[in-house]
């Protein structure tokens, strides 16, 4: 297969209503996607990055602009024709976290073509070991108003999934409210996390920590930011509560989670495509933490379009042994997506795998165009 152009697009995604945590206040995502055009537009693929700033450092000017540089690598593939060459491309960039999403978008289309022009799913690239055809998602409950909260609970209750997180903030009270929310409308009989994103200094943290016994939390994402002198402190409460800490923003590199294992405060890593740079270094990761005997969840970056929620559902299937799944939220969350295909996660949070090649879902090119920035970057193949 030989590549012939390379085109990226900066991507608006508007949401259905207002989705907030700790640290934004959202109305739409800024993304980055990348269409691979070969074999003389035989063959399209397409990849997804979800740039944030507060997790790799990344915007999505700087996302696109880290795609460019990538491709123009004297390594990149142009002439694609084996698995081993995506691979390779990808073990030779650095263990840093500055372009992740930005490999994440790139390496999901390299693998999205190839599966087209082999006539295969991307499913059939990576180990079988763990695989499953079946898995369960959870929900995510945002900080928002009370109307807002009221509604979410009444979807997640009329879904029938019975685990969630809440989105902690740093008002005690409100955090207070959303717990005596949850608690009413899902009884004691749920799974219930909650994710702080780095909200807490040590005061709050330890405020929180009655709620953390009442509601019998079971997890505790990222409860400080990632620096903090304090965490050390926290994590041993937490331990007696019988609840374990999960990292999430902290862990974004192999690098961040060797440090992780060293210190031992987190029991548990949330991993996701786009911060953690893609297929090949969120499963280099995964057996990493498996050799360390630490548990993982497959998470999404809030405000992926169907093609990243594709890609996070492969990842999930290929891993029985998460113990949480979060992601493809897209009608649940999406005013207006880019895949014909619905990615959405059915009653129970049920999913399975997608049918087709590559993918497995098309992408609506006129939708793709009319939410992009008008500036789309374009390079040809050299040769």
């Amino acid at each position: 297969m030989k590549i012939n152009e390379i085109n990226v697009y900066k991507l608006l995604l508007p949401f259905s209503d207002e989705f907030s945590h700790s640290l934004r206040k959202r109305n739409s995502v800024k993304n980055v996607i990348v269409e691979i055009i070969a074999d003389q537009r035989e063959i399209i693929g397409y990849g997804e990055g979800a740039p944030r700033s507060y997790v790799t450092g990344e915007t999505q000017e700087s996302a696109a602009s880290s795609i460019k540089a990538l491709i123009m690598k004297s390594s990149f593939p142009w002439e694609l024709n084996d698995i081993d060459q995506i691979w390779n491309f990808i073990d030779g960039l650095s263990d840093t976290k500055e372009k992740n999403s930005a490999i994440c978008a790139l390496e999901i289309s390299l693998l999205d073509a190839l599966a087209k022009a082999e006539k295969r799913s991307i499913m059939e690239y990576f180990p079988t070991e763990f695989l499953t055809d079946t898995i369960y998602y959870g929900a995510t409950i945002p900080l928002s108003s009370n109307r807002r909260i009221n509604d979410v609970c009444g979807v997640i209750k009329r879904l029938n999934i019975n685990k969630f997180r809440l989105k902690m903030g740093k008002d005690l009270k409100e955090n207070a409210e959303m717990f005596e929310t949850a608690r009413r409308f899902f009884g004691e009989d749920c799974d219930l996390r909650i994710d702080v994103n780095g909200a807490w200094n040590r005061e709050l943290a330890f405020s929180h920590i009655p709620l953390i016994k009442k509601f019998k939390v079971k997890v505790v994402e990222q409860p400080m930011l990632p620096d903090d002198p304090d965490i050390p402190d926290f994590a041993r409460e937490m331990h007696k509560c019988g609840v374990i800490m999960m990292a999430d923003e902290l862990a974004c590199t192999m690098t961040d989670v060797r440090k992780i294992i060293k210190e031992g405060y987190y029991g548990m890593i949330n991993i996701r495509l786009s911060k953690c740079g893609g297929f090949r270094k969120s499963l280099n990761i995964i057996d990493m933490l498996r050799a360390n005997n630490i548990s993982f969840q497959i998470g999404c970056q809030l405000g992926e379009s169907g093609i990243l929620s594709a890609a996070g559902r492969a990842l999930c299937l290929l891993f029985r042994d998460a113990v949480y799944y979060d992601g493809s939220y897209d009608a649940f969350l999406l005013k207006e997506n880019i895949t014909i295909e619905d990615v959405s996660f059915g009653i129970g949070g049920k999913a399975g795998p997608l049918e087709g090649i590559g993918l497995g879902v098309q992408v609506n090119g006129k939708a793709l165009t009319r939410l992009s920035d008008s500036d789309v970057i374009t390079i040809k193949n050299p040769n």
